[in-house]
């Protein structure tokens, strides 16, 4: 039996009716004081630097600079004593410990936010985009169903979200619905009726509109919905492909410039907006072709 005031390995005073805490550690030179209840303890990591510590004979010992060895059990020793905590494992953990404290911007996020700063002050080239419209001034689409599968008529069809988009600019796109008619309609109703990329489309202040009913044999449409021409009311296939090529050298799209507005075109415009702080309607409206440069 240990005598009582006998010196543990650790060099500290065992007392009688101490209780011993669980995950509690008695540290270097420390005492537990008689009497001392549960939830009493010597605290932890504020043992002074030049306190004298006594080694395993109790005696003081001089420990200013102390082993690797020691530091890595000092180390342990400090982190079991926390109730809750994980016992550590590497000497990374510290620093885990300290980022769950006080919370801060992983540096992966960091640079994801840079990457969409960037991206937001990013605008296309004024001389690249002429370039491209050049290219493309006698663009014509043709039909892909394969690869950019049509959309089909539906008489109570409404442009998801659009009730949410605010402004005059998007009045259009929230009052849409698609409306059946034959030639003689549409011809009564409208100057320009076109067949463009595999259907017929009407032009109506600005915007084109697929013109459902008008062929029954041509009416391949990629989207259901206003495509904006801008202020020279140009063919929407050709302003697909516009905005399909300077979308492709900013990096946003990825598929093929065909002129037809299919889900990568819709992804690639809503990721541009996204970045540029317009409404993200994944359509050609006004404020997205004006931001691009091509009104």
């Amino acid at each position: 039996m240990k005598e009582r005031g006998a010196t543990n390995e650790r060099g500290a005073m065992n007392q009688p009716g101490a209780m011993k805490e669980h995950g509690a550690t008695t540290q270097h030179g420390a005492t537990n004081e008689p009497g001392a209840g549960k939830g009493h303890k010597t605290p932890v990591h504020q043992e002074s630097a030049t306190a004298p510590k006594t080694d395993v004979s109790g005696k003081s010992a001089d420990t200013s600079a102390p082993s690797e060895k020691q530091q890595a059990e000092e180390h342990m020793k400090g982190m079991k004593g926390h109730p809750g905590e994980k016992a550590a494992t590497s000497p990374a953990a510290p620093a885990a410990g300290a980022a769950n404290a006080a919370p801060s911007v992983p540096p992966a996020g960091q640079q994801n936010v840079q990457a969409n700063a960037g991206a937001k002050a990013k605008k296309p080239d004024p001389q690249q985009v002429q370039q491209i419209k050049s290219q493309h001034a006698n663009f014509r689409a043709q039909p892909k169903p394969q690869q950019v599968p049509a959309v089909n008529y539906n008489q109570n069809y409404r442009i998801q979200g659009s009730d949410r988009w605010q402004g005059q600019h998007y009045q259009v796109f929230r009052s849409y619905h698609p409306e059946w008619h034959d030639q003689g309609w549409y011809h009564s109703h409208y100057n320009r009726v076109e067949l463009i990329g595999g259907g017929y489309y009407f032009f109506n202040s600005g915007y084109w509109f697929p013109a459902w009913g008008y062929s029954p044999s041509a009416q391949y449409y990629a989207y259901d919905g206003p495509i904006y021409a801008g202020q020279h009311a140009e063919p929407p296939d050709k302003v697909i492909a516009d905005v399909q090529a300077v979308l492709q050298q900013m990096g946003y799209y990825t598929g093929e410039v065909d002129g037809l507005l299919g889900p990568l075109t819709r992804e690639a415009l809503t990721a541009y907006q996204a970045d540029q702080g317009l409404t993200q309607t994944a359509a050609i409206d006004e404020p997205t072709l004006d931001s691009l440069g091509m009104s």
